[in-house]
């Protein structure tokens, strides 16, 4: 095999390229609009480790960034393709890519394809050989790498492909040159600059009409931040589809990497049924063989968002001028990537029988029919929890069918029981009576400056809140409530508390017919604040907010599916708490605080290697939960795993950069330290070392924390400069 390029992918790389967060059912993929040329994206920058973007002596004579725009591209009668670009750095100087006449060396791949008239998918014309047992030698798309651009000066350049296209070429079809690439400034104190454009046209100057753009990179991005491969040389969907065509395949393992099979595997990875098996045929694990011939398997890939959710990945929102692919023209390829037990040759699994072609696939599968759980595209998908009257009219509308709302709060001082009055109504505001619920529960915590440590009583075994069954509350008729807590707000109270509630209904679906269904949905959680000495009321701060944990998890849903928003989360993992009740006799106990919980379980299989501990957490019935697996979905400029340095992807407002965090030191049982001072305990969600921690211990003291000193807004360490993206 050649070197190897075109799967250049650690382990992680290729992982984090489509693990949780995009479904992607369908034909994926993606391409310019009819736009001349297109970024993608337009600059990243990656920082060298503990420095800020750039060196501040640095900065009169190096401007970082690297932005690619893409002039012109022609393929001529001999059937040479070239391509003209300019370079250009973040603020549009132009850049000379040998790094002579301004700093840092740009360094290119080059793609070029076309889309036969009558297809849908690219055929690549840059490729390269590779050999693997399962296929033997196959020719396969790659990039172009090494060529020498001709100057023409101003940070303009022209390529000409070593490839060439075939004599008797189509010159009618749309054409598609790709330049994506990478600017080296860590010699100057600010990491590399990555880019790519790419560029629609047809060879005899008509206006282009045919493009590939099933899915934009936007949607990706919502997970992925920034979706890159190939070791910086590959960004955004558009490059993907000019390769990860029908083209293109693992010769070693023989799997397909045809970007509507190769995607939708990745996402299903732990649920396709190949790779679940059956109670007579064990599974087969799905793994592709990369760079340097890394076994990546995805056979334990977990989508957060459920591969149910097609418009995860096929937003109906982006433009995308084949978003409709997905649910108008259903294919076998497509279909059976996840659905990978059914042989259409045959007829096995599959309810039609055989199918020799995708002609009559939508006479079953149409788009949408009158109820959940059809054969129709949208049916066939829907997650149950999605269910609920209006399916017919939308289709993915979210259950939230009962709505339980707290209208107000008294007996609200120190020593007093509070009383809440709330409403139980339908999505239309009709009422409903307390039967209508499978449970409800208030929990009360405080003070908001930081929650732990309050006891309510020598009966409440649950640290730092109470929790009671409001289902003993009282209603009118117009579902009106009121439910007077049993525990006192603490006598010495001071500043302001919180309550929230929880509550699950049971509803059945498709009642008295062969597609009957129970299911457990939750109501949004709420949580209102109250003074309890008089004092200006302050909520408990902002960290992060359910928007943005659903911009991958589309509908956060824990402990069956009564908790769905942090705001309410953050009452019970508090700093105080520990899996004690379910881990007893079991393991030593494991912090719950949310800061140390949220940031270990995202950072997953980094927290091992990087010199931390497995975290493991015992949850309801003594079930153990190792999140050792969990990559997090988000990607580096060049394609790595992993990538936590956008904090903004969860956090809101820059609460990352507000130190101290939280005032209560935190239980941190199997933690290096325990106590552990609440900055420490936040940043040891990712930094889990012994060294670390030594660090940590280091610049603690009887007056607290020292971590704003250097760690502050504006400080030499600021977090928004050791976590740059």
């Amino acid at each position: 095999m050649n070197t190897q390029f075109f799967t250049r992918m650690t382990k992680r790389n290729i992982l984090a390229a489509v693990l949780l967060f995009g479904t992607a059912l369908g034909l994926a993929g993606a391409a310019v609009t009819l736009a001349d040329s297109r970024s993608i994206p337009s600059e990243r920058i990656k920082a060298a480790p503990g420095q800020r973007a750039l060196a501040v002596g640095k900065l009169d004579y190096v401007s970082p960034g690297l932005v690619i725009t893409i002039n012109s591209a022609q393929v001529s009668s001999t059937g040479a393709i070239s391509v003209t670009y300019t370079l250009t750095d973040g603020k549009g100087l132009p850049l000379d890519a040998t790094g002579v006449t301004t700093p840092g060396v740009v360094s290119l791949a080059f793609v070029a394809a076309y889309i036969p008239n009558g297809q849908e998918q690219y055929v690549a014309y840059t490729t390269e050989q590779a050999t693997g047992a399962a296929l033997g030698t196959i020719t396969r798309p790659f990039f172009e790498l090494g060529g020498t651009p001709n100057s023409l000066g101003n940070g303009q350049y022209q390529y000409t492909f070593r490839a060439t296209a075939p004599s008797g070429f189509d010159p009618t079809a749309t054409h598609t040159v790709a330049v994506d690439g990478n600017r080296d400034l860590t010699a100057y104190g600010s990491g590399t600059s990555y880019a790519g454009s790419t560029f629609n046209f047809v060879p005899n100057g008509a206006a282009v009409t045919v493009t590939r753009d099933v899915i934009r990179t936007q949607s990706c991005n919502a997970c992925h931040d920034q979706l890159a491969f190939h070791g910086g040389y590959a960004h955004g969907m558009e490059m993907c589809v000019l390769c990860h065509t029908p083209q293109n395949a693992d010769p070693v393992t023989g799997n397909t990497l045809d970007l509507k099979v190769f995607a939708h595997k990745i996402h299903m990875g732990s649920q396709l049924p190949s790779v679940v098996g059956t109670s007579t045929t064990p599974g087969v694990p799905y793994q592709v063989i990369g760079y340097m011939n890394s076994v990546n398997d995805f056979s334990k890939v977990i989508d957060p968002a459920d591969p149910r959710r097609c418009e995860v990945c096929h937003s109906q929102t982006t433009g995308a001028a084949q978003a409709t692919a997905f649910y108008q023209e259903p294919t076998r390829a497509a279909c059976g990537s996840c659905h990978d037990n059914v042989n259409f040759a045959t007829g096995a699994n599959h309810a039609a029988g055989f199918q020799w072609d995708d002609k009559e696939c939508a006479d079953c599968h149409f788009p949408k029919g009158e109820t959940p759980f059809d054969s129709s595209i949208f049916g066939a998908h829907t997650v149950p929890s999605d269910t609920n009257a209006s399916y017919a009219a939308n289709p993915n509308s979210l259950i939230g069918s009962v709505v339980v709302k707290i209208t107000g709060v008294t007996n609200t001082l120190a020593g007093q029981n509070p009383v809440v009055a709330f409403t139980i109504k339908d999505q239309s505001g009709n009422a409903l009576a307390m039967s209508a619920l499978e449970d409800l529960t208030f929990t009360m915590a405080g003070s908001t400056k930081d929650y732990g440590y309050t006891s309510f009583g020598s009966d409440v075994t649950t640290p730092g809140y109470v929790s009671e069954d409001g289902t003993q509350g009282t209603c009118d008729g117009n579902g009106n409530c009121t439910y007077a807590f049993l525990h006192a707000i603490p006598a010495a109270a001071t500043g302001s508390y919180g309550i929230g509630v929880e509550s699950e209904r049971l509803e059945t679906v498709l009642a008295n017919t062969n597609a009957q269904q129970t299911i457990e949905t939750g109501t949004p959680n709420q949580v209102v604040y109250f003074s309890v000495d008089g004092s200006p009321l302050a909520p408990r701060r902002t960290v992060v907010q359910v928007a943005n944990c659903n911009a991958c998890h589309v509908q956060l849903q824990l402990h069956g599916a009564r908790r769905n928003n942090p705001e309410y989360c953050v009452m019970c993992h508090n700093p105080s708490d520990t899996d004690a009740s379910q881990s007893a006799g079991k393991a030593t106990a494991q912090t719950v605080n949310f800061a140390v919980m949220v940031h270990r379980i995202h950072d997953g299989v980094n927290v091992v290697p990087a010199g931390g501990k497995p975290f493991v957490i015992y949850g309801h019935g003594g079930r153990k939960v190792d999140f050792s697996q969990i990559l997090y979905p988000a990607m580096s400029p060049e394609g790595s795993a992993t990538y936590l340095q956008d904090c903004a992807m969860c956090h809101v407002n820059g609460s990352e950069q507000v130190l101290p965090i939280g005032l209560n030191p935190v239980i941190d049982p199997q933690g290096w330290i325990n106590p552990v001072q609440p900055t420490s305990s936040a940043c040891s969600g990712c930094h889990v070392s012994e060294a670390e921690a030594s660090h940590f211990l280091s610049q603690t003291d009887s007056l607290g924390e020292s971590c704003a000193i250097c760690h502050a807004a504006g400080a030499q360490f600021a977090v928004d400069s050791v976590h740059v993206k």
